[in-house]
């Protein structure tokens, strides 16, 4: 596996731009803050979210890079979805006792205008808590800004496994 693993990306390398370079970089940069548990999640960690809450919200921010992007160079809309996902989720899940979890049940995005600039930042609030279920919102807001997203989402609360 690990010799597959070598010369896949030494034929990657040897075959790469400079952009490309730059984020397979990242891609390994992202996948190391997860071995060292700077992120929770593989996700977490290739998006290089930063976190930051408390028991009413969660705010994530995520530097833009070309991996991020759709085939217009602006952020494709299931990443900001899955940052979004993110903050939400970690918030709802917080907010429960040991032994259960928040899976999402819905997810609503009104994209308001294209992602660009140095990052994205995301913060998620609570709406409702229920015992079976959660409601929460987000708004997205660009480097400049300009909020490019606003959403809510649902979450069952689950007994974990």
């Amino acid at each position: 596996m690990k010799e597959q693993l070598k010369e896949l990306l030494e034929n990657c390398m040897d075959h790469a731009s400079t952009e490309e370079l730059e984020v397979l970089t990242d891609i390994l940069r992202g996948f190391h803050k997860k071995q060292n548990k700077i992120n929770s999640s593989y996700i977490g960690g290739l998006l290089h979210m930063e976190r930051t809450m408390d028991d009413k919200m969660c705010e994530l921010t995520v530097p833009l890079t070309p991996l991020l992007n759709n085939s217009l160079g602006i952020v494709h809309g299931g990443m900001t979805a899955t940052i979004i996902d993110s903050a939400m989720g970690t918030l709802a899940n917080s907010l429960l006792p040991e032994g259960f979890g928040a899976v999402t049940t819905q997810l609503n995005i009104h994209y308001l205008s294209v992602g660009t600039g140095d990052y994205l930042q995301c913060k998620a609030h609570i709406d409702h808590k229920g015992t079976k279920s959660m409601v929460l919102s987000a708004d997205v807001h660009r480097s400049d800004g300009k909020k490019i997203a606003q959403a809510t989402g649902s979450f069952f609360i689950i007994k974990k496994k």
